[in-house]
């Protein structure tokens, strides 16, 4: 018998377990679990984003999810008002769009694509060092509508609904992992 070799599913679990240490080696990890934030930052002070659109309460949903997201990502803890803080969280929606970009046979909007446009600006307190500044922030998402919609207001309302905890998902993962 020449050249031993391991059996098929050993190399499989060699192969993994080399490349698992490639990877952890080279600073990979889990997306939503890092932070490019300095150590010392362990309280943010955030309050509810500015509304510079025409839609009504968009920005006190929003605002509601990205408070949920800081706090659920377990890294910070997220104060309001003059609560002591390492940094500060400001911001406002400066942009609300629904767009269809599908439409079924009869020219009725079957798809619309939601954009979401913010500034967003993490400074550290008391000395407001920039951590994080976006003065044009952009979120887009597609959406399969129900065509029972009674309205386009109606779909602008399911539209903030659907979107906002991916919204927020995304911001306080660009804010935290710097992507």
């Amino acid at each position: 018998m020449k050249g031993h070799s391991a059996p098929l599913p050993a190399r499989r679990l060699l192969l993994a377990a080399a490349l698992l240490a490639v990877t952890v080696g080279c600073g990979y990890g889990l997306v939503g679990r890092g932070s490019t934030l300095p150590e010392n930052v362990k309280t943010v002070r955030f309050e509810a984003l500015a509304n510079r659109t025409s839609r009504i309460g968009l920005e006190q949903r929003l605002s509601q999810e990205i408070a949920r997201e800081l706090t659920i990502r377990g890294r910070l803890r997220v104060v309001a008002g003059v609560e002591p803080a390492d940094a500060v969280l400001t911001g406002a929606v400066t942009r609300f769009d629904l767009i269809p970009v599908a439409f079924d046979g009869a020219g009725r909007a079957q798809e619309y694509q939601v954009q979401i446009g913010a500034q967003l600006s993490l400074k550290t307190l008391p000395d407001e060092r920039v951590l994080y500044e976006d003065s044009g922030y952009t979120f887009r998402d597609a959406y399969s509508f129900p065509a029972a919609a009674s309205s386009f207001v109606d779909l602008q309302n399911e539209a903030i609904e659907r979107v906002a905890a991916r919204f927020a998902e995304s911001v306080v993962s660009t804010i935290l992992e710097g992507f």
